[in-house]
């Protein structure tokens, strides 16, 4: 069965509820914000929020009020510093309290992984020396049934929804991904419904050399989204703003400039093109 292609909107209408697990995975590059801004427009609530690395599109969606958990290995606005909205939800529970699971890197790829086979917990050899197993119960340590040895041991995550950003799909639903993948496709794999915006939408896609195809029936849902991941960069289409991320280090700090600046970008514009057209004009 192909995978749908919908309208942005309708995509995360029909698919993410109140209260899911959601994953919005990106590395670097291809990060959906688009996706998270649409789930802001729509008010979603009490989401547990899952990425290897949250920037600034969780710190969106933490400032306002979307998320009630954060699973995650770090968090921060790359190459400028802190995420603000983060660490006030953390620090001062506004807009409200914030729970948080803290992994490695390699652990969070282990419960990638783990959930994308649809094994109950992934195993690594890691967390040695460090303090976030007294600080994380999700962390524990299993034997090794074949030599005994002591490893780590996490619980795999399998999403509700995964929300991926990618360069394009076909008319069926295929997806086609370029460049750093990070953990794009053990999340896509992992999660019960996977969605995808992409730069364009294509009657075939070229051959993927050094990238990867997910087939159409892992996808639920293609929305054709130019610029979508913007801020960050998608290989082969735009560049990262650096400025932006620069800039967002002010936005974010203060409670009501951020709100002020949500309000006019975000939840004032209807959709994506919207957003960056009220960016220009702000820039102009």
């Amino acid at each position: 069965m192909s995978a749908a292609i919908l309208p942005l909107r309708e995509a995360i209408d029909r698919f993410v509820n109140d209260g899911a697990s959601v994953a919005l995975e990106g590395f670097t590059h291809l990060i959906p914000f688009a996706a998270g801004h649409e789930i802001i427009r729509q008010r979603k609530r009490d989401l547990h929020l899952i990425r290897m690395t949250p920037d600034l599109i969780y710190d969106q969606m933490i400032g306002m009020g979307c998320a009630r958990a954060l699973t995650f290995s770090w968090g921060g606005n790359p190459g400028v510093g802190s995420l603000h909205r983060l660490r006030d939800a953390v620090e001062n529970s506004w807009p409200h309290r914030l729970e948080l699971n803290e992994h490695s890197h390699a652990g969070m790829a282990a419960a990638f992984c783990a959930g994308a086979a649809r094994l109950p917990f992934g195993m690594l050899k890691g967390y040695l020396g460090t303090d976030l197993p007294a600080h994380n119960p999700n962390i524990r340590r299993v034997a090794c049934p074949f030599t005994g040895e002591m490893l780590a041991a996490v619980p795999a995550i399998n999403p509700d929804v995964t929300i991926l950003h990618a360069q394009r799909a076909d008319r069926a639903g295929n997806v086609a991904i370029d460049g750093i993948l990070g953990a794009a496709r053990e999340a896509a794999l992992a999660a019960r419904t996977l969605i995808v915006t992409v730069e364009e939408i294509v009657d075939a896609l070229p051959p993927a050399m050094n990238g990867i195809v997910l087939p159409h029936w892992v996808v639920r849902a293609v929305a054709h989204c130019p610029g979508g991941a913007y801020p960050s960069y998608a290989q082969g289409h735009y560049a990262r703003d650096n400025a932006f991320y620069r800039k967002w280090d002010t936005i974010a700090r203060d409670r009501a400039g951020f709100l002020a600046w949500m309000n006019q970008h975000v939840l004032d514009t209807p959709d994506h093109g919207a957003f960056l057209a009220s960016l220009q004009k702000d820039a102009a």
